[in-house]
C-alpha cells in the first residue's frame, strides 16, 4: 500500500466493479463471442454477422446520439434492434429480437468468477463501513454473489452520466448522507475511477494489480490517495 496524499477519516467506501473486484476480461471475451453467435442463429440474414459489424452499428448510433454511450445496456439493445431492422423485420419483431438478445447477453455477462479474497475483503469492510458499487458497465452484482455487500448499486445511464462525470459520485454521497471528502472510491481505472472521484470531491484508491507505473502511465492525471496491488490490502483500513 502506497500513500500519495493524506487520508481523511472514512465514513464509507464506493467500488468500481469490472476489473476491480474481479478480472473482467475472460467473461467479456466469452460474452462477446456468444452474443455474435446468438445473432447468427437468430436470423438468417445475420448468419455472417461478426463482432466488427456490431462495432460499426454502435459507432453509427453514437455518431447520431453522442450521449448514448452513458448507458451501455441501452446502447447494445439499440444496436441489435438496428441490425434486425436492416434485415427487413417489423418493429415488433426487432424489439422482440433485441429483448431476446439482451436476455442471452445477461446470462453470459453474469458468468463471473469472483475470487474468494474479494468476498472476504468486502465482508470485512462492510462490518465497519457502508459500501456502494458505482459502475459504467452492466454486470449484475446479484448474479455473481456480490449484491449483499452493497447498500445500493449505481449504474451509468439509469443513475446519471458515466464516470468520470460527477453524477454517480455525488448521488452516492447524497444517498449515504456522507460528505464526499469522507468517502474512499476504489477502482482500477486512472481516469474514470481516480480522476473522476478526486474531481468529484471523494478520496481515491487505485488498485494496480497489473504492475503499472503510476508515474509513467499515459492516463495518469491526478495522484490517488492510495495505491494498492490487491484488494485485500484494504483491510489495513480496519
Amino acid at each position: 500500500m502506497r500513500f500519495y496524499r493524506p487520508l481523511r477519516p472514512l465514513a464509507a467506501l464506493t467500488f468500481d466493479l469490472d476489473d476491480t473486484l474481479y478480472d473482467n476480461r475472460p467473461v467479456i471475451k466469452q460474452t462477446e463471442q456468444q452474443s455474435v453467435a446468438f445473432l447468427q442463429r437468430y436470423h438468417p440474414g445475420l448468419r455472417d454477422f461478426q463482432a466488427a459489424d456490431f462495432h460499426r452499428l454502435r459507432q453509427e448510433l453514437r455518431q447520431q446520439e453522442p450521449e448514448i454511450y452513458h448507458d451501455v445496456t441501452e446502447w447494445r439493445w439499440r444496436a441489435v434492434h438496428l441490425a434486425l431492422r436492416r434485415q427487413g423485420v417489423s418493429e415488433a419483431a426487432a424489439v422482440s429480437g433485441a429483448d431476446a438478445a439482451m436476455h442471452d447477453f445477461a446470462h453470459w455477462r453474469s458468468q463471473i468468477d469472483v475470487p474468494q479474497a474479494t468476498h472476504d475483503t468486502l465482508r470485512a469492510l462492510g462490518e465497519r463501513y457502508p459500501l456502494v458499487a458505482i459502475t459504467n458497465g452492466n454486470a449484475d452484482p446479484a448474479a455473481c454473489g456480490l449484491a449483499g455487500y452493497f447498500q445500493f448499486v449505481l449504474r451509468s445511464g439509469p443513475d446519471g452520466r458515466s464516470k468520470p462525470y460527477h453524477d454517480m459520485y455525488h448521488q452516492a454521497a447524497h444517498r449515504l448522507g456522507v460528505a464526499p471528502r469522507h468517502i474512499l472510491h476504489v477502482g482500477d481505472d486512472l481516469t474514470t475511477d481516480v480522476a473522476g472521484a478526486l474531481r468529484s470531491g471523494l478520496q481515491a484508491c487505485w488498485i494496480n494489480d497489473r504492475q503499472r507505473s503510476l508515474m509513467q502511465a499515459d492516463d495518469s492525471r491526478l495522484l490517488p490517495h492510495i495505491e494498492i496491488s490487491q484488494l485485500a490490502s484494504l483491510t489495513a483500513l480496519l
